[in-house]
């Protein structure tokens, strides 16, 4: 069928059709993308942005990739889909033996999910349903920490943080658990593990497990924090009993500089919830990995089955990609590129520090964060980059960029300057 115009197929999706965090009709404009080739996309005009977010994180080799294309089609020529229950197939079987051979030590079973947030859902049932297996079934809360970010889920809703998070709406209806002080920074933190130390020590008797992102919190304020937080969790959930799920479906596969944030802390998790650049952005698919002692103590229940099935999900395309994206990021230089990338951004980003409007500026791996000190106006903000050619999605008082690991010099310096003339002048005209 011949395709409409643009104007014609964007007034169909500003009535229509909803977008992240939207309103309907669409208030803010929406750009629109007719193609994406290396680290960069095409606008219907013809003009094109470099993508400085990797389409939310997850574009780690950037678009149009040769390995990942081949990957898709020689899957496509056998099959595109199969119900995983009660049957199964090779790409699922390949993917799951890559993803346990480069996980934080003590991975042994795993059980693919279609998106980040319905594998922090699989994380906490498989915690739950491993107490009631083990005669506690009175453990059935989770501890976390403020400013978190798990998904958009209920059962993920229920451990972002309900003061500063995206779901306060919801607040009421959201299973009632329990938030420790989140470390400020990377030095001290000894009064957060006081804090985290005391909510387990009181009610260890009814935590099923701690829950949170290790090193980065991603979408809850772009905070870094310091591994030894993580090292010391790791032991007080070890003291009282309690499971470890870290979340590294932002973090994992390098984007912190290491293969897994958790590394950094030298620890392993009990569960571990992977996604995003799983793909290399090709397809949703996630992954909530565990160790011997849960997947044993789920099985010794009387109720063995992991009680979840998603319909798409160990998607053949989607496996088969996702394959191919950890073989080209492990055969890729992707520890120098990370490198490179952290540099960049901290000697570009770091004159920000000297505009009144800045509160902070923070790298970590391919990593910049700008802080303002003010709520930006995000569709302002973002006219502003789309007329230097990029593009960056501000969200709060937070200018950041996650961008794909093969991103050139010169264009990863355009994503810098344009970052810093915002900095410098967030409510200018351009």
């Amino acid at each position: 069928m011949p395709q409409p115009c643009a104007p014609e197929w964007l007034a169909f999706d500003r009535d229509h059709l909803w977008h992240p965090y939207a309103a309907m009709p669409a208030t803010d404009p929406c750009y629109p993308v007719v193609a994406a080739e290396g680290v960069c996309l095409r606008l219907a005009d013809g003009r094109w942005l470099i993508d400085g977010m990797a389409s939310w994180w997850c574009a780690i080799h950037g678009y149009r990739v040769p390995q990942l294309d081949a990957a898709l089609r020689t899957q496509l020529d056998k099959m595109a889909h199969v119900m995983f229950g009660g049957l199964t197939h090779p790409a699922a079987a390949a993917l799951g033996e890559r993803l346990l051979a480069i996980a934080p030590d003590g991975m042994e079973a795993l059980f693919f999910a279609d998106s980040g947030s319905v594998s922090v859902e699989v994380a906490i049932k498989m915690a739950l349903q491993f107490w009631q297996s083990q005669g506690e079934p009175k453990r059935r809360r989770l501890l976390t920490i403020r400013h978190g970010y798990h998904g958009d889920t209920f059962g993920a809703m229920g451990v972002c943080d309900p003061v500063s998070g995206m779901h306060h709406l919801f607040a009421g209806m959201l299973p009632d658990h329990l938030f420790a002080d989140a470390p400020e920074g990377e030095g001290g933190c000894e009064a957060q593990l006081e804090s985290m130390r005391a909510l387990l020590a009181a009610h260890h008797d009814e935590i099923a497990a701690v829950i949170m992102e290790p090193v980065v919190q991603g979408a809850g304020g772009m905070r870094f924090y310091a591994p030894r937080f993580v090292r010391e969790v790791s032991w007080l959930c070890d003291h009282y009993g309690a499971l470890l799920i870290l979340d590294e479906i932002a973090t994992g596969f390098g984007r912190t500089g290491t293969l897994f944030a958790c590394a950094q802390a030298g620890i392993s998790p009990d569960i571990l919830c992977v996604g995003k650049a799983l793909t290399g952005g090709y397809l949703s698919l996630a992954a909530t990995l565990t160790n011997r002692r849960v997947r044993e103590g789920i099985a010794a229940g009387a109720q063995p089955v992991l009680m979840h099935g998603p319909t798409f999900m160990a998607n053949p395309l989607a496996c088969a990609v996702a394959s191919a994206s950890i073989d080209l990021l492990l055969d890729s230089p992707w520890q120098t590129r990370v490198a490179t990338i952290a540099a960049r951004l901290e000697a570009g980003l770091a004159g920000c520090r000297r505009y009144d409007g800045v509160a902070d500026v923070r790298v970590k791996g391919a990593i910049g964060v700008v802080e303002m000190r003010r709520p930006l106006d995000v569709a302002k903000v973002q006219r502003r980059l789309v007329a230097r050619g990029v593009w960056l999605r501000p969200f709060g008082k937070l200018l950041y960029t996650m961008p794909p690991y093969t991103i050139g010099h010169d264009e990863l310096d355009r994503l810098i300057a344009a970052m810093v003339a915002i900095a410098a002048d967030p409510e200018a005209e351009e």
